[in-house]
């Protein structure tokens, strides 16, 4: 489950859908449409903007474009709301159910989080280990654990992860701070 990817297919389906009324061109580019989380979390769950990036090609006004697939998208069960915000960016509200479903399928699934896109792609993740000639402190224990665990991700993702730990020994840092002692 990508609900990213979900929304995203349902926003190109609102344009298609758009299209076919004849409310759009049919040939429009639809690489660039995006759907992301917004800058700001108060303006709701996911943004899109596609009435931005196709305006120019469909000869029409952002605004103009964001009213017609806010409503498209307003007809969904998953959407609570679909508002356009500036000159034509549209914010979307999930209903809470969409969320729970998330939660019940992380808790559910055993692959969840899965993505194979890594898939024969090696990538190597370096430790880095505390400087012997200075203090300790918690920041060297915070490197270790996140780069474990982006390396456990990496893998989980699919990726062929080798992780090297450097293990800091005396040598020159060492001998010049003896020499200056």
């Amino acid at each position: 489950m990508n609900l990213f990817a979900d929304i995203r297919a349902l926003v190109l389906a609102s344009i298609r859908s758009l299209a076919a009324d004849g409310a759009l061109p049919g040939d429009l580019p639809l690489d660039a449409v995006v759907v992301e989380p917004p800058r700001d979390p108060a303006h709701g769950d996911m943004a899109t903007n596609a009435a931005m990036v196709l305006a120019r090609p469909a000869g029409r006004k952002p605004r103009e474009i964001a009213e017609a697939l806010a409503e498209r998208l307003a007809a969904d069960p998953r959407i609570a709301s679909a508002e356009v915000a500036g000159p034509g960016f549209l914010n979307l509200r999930l209903q809470p159910t969409v969320w729970q479903e998330v939660i019940r399928a992380a808790l559910t699934d055993p692959g969840y989080g899965r993505s194979g896109l890594g898939a024969g792609r090696r990538v190597n993740v370096e430790f880095v280990s505390a400087n012997p000639t200075g203090p300790m402190h918690v920041g060297h224990a915070r490197g270790a654990v996140f780069g474990d665990a982006l390396a456990s991700l990496l893998s989980y993702a699919g990726y062929d992860v080798t992780r090297e730990y450097y293990i800091n020994d005396g040598g020159a840092q060492v001998d010049v701070l003896a020499r200056e002692a």
